[in-house]
């Protein structure tokens, strides 16, 4: 897998989205000691998943950590829907977190497993979830982040 970021990555306005979001609920920086930066979120040293509104909802972003923690690649990654990062069992569970996400704006105290595209089982913990709102307070899915 490539460390180079695909353009897609890089230039989707949404990651701003996702970083901006992150502070205006949060109150903190989702990259420590950076301003926004597609290429410094790439290659963060912790996860930083993002998926729409989709009725299904899809994942329209997961950094270099990310994808090497699920195994995949970037453009098979924006095609999965992000119920499928857990395994059957678990998505119950991860029904309500977003659900507890959607009321609170954001939590950081999710822990999880998730499943990798070769069935390899990991855990997530101490995660932050949030939602993906502008600063019209307009909703554009959520974000999560964990350390891979």
């Amino acid at each position: 897998m490539s460390n180079a970021p695909p353009d897609a990555a890089l230039q989707d306005p949404r990651l701003k989205l996702i970083f901006d979001s992150y502070q205006r609920l949060t109150g903190k920086r989702l990259l420590d000691s950076a301003p926004f930066d597609p290429e410094v979120m790439w290659h963060a040293l912790h996860a930083i998943v993002a998926h729409g509104t989709e009725v299904d909802p899809v994942f329209f972003y997961g950094n270099r950590t990310a994808l090497q923690r699920f195994e995949m690649t970037f453009d098979d990654f924006v095609r999965l829907p992000s119920r499928l990062s857990a395994e059957p069992l678990a998505q119950e569970a991860r029904t309500k977190l977003l659900e507890r996400v959607t009321k609170h704006g954001f939590i950081d105290d999710y822990s999880g497993m998730r499943i990798s595209s070769s069935n390899r089982r990991f855990m997530i913990a101490n995660a932050t979830v949030w939602n993906l709102l502008d600063a019209a307070g307009v909703y554009h899915g959520q974000a999560a982040t964990f350390i891979a």
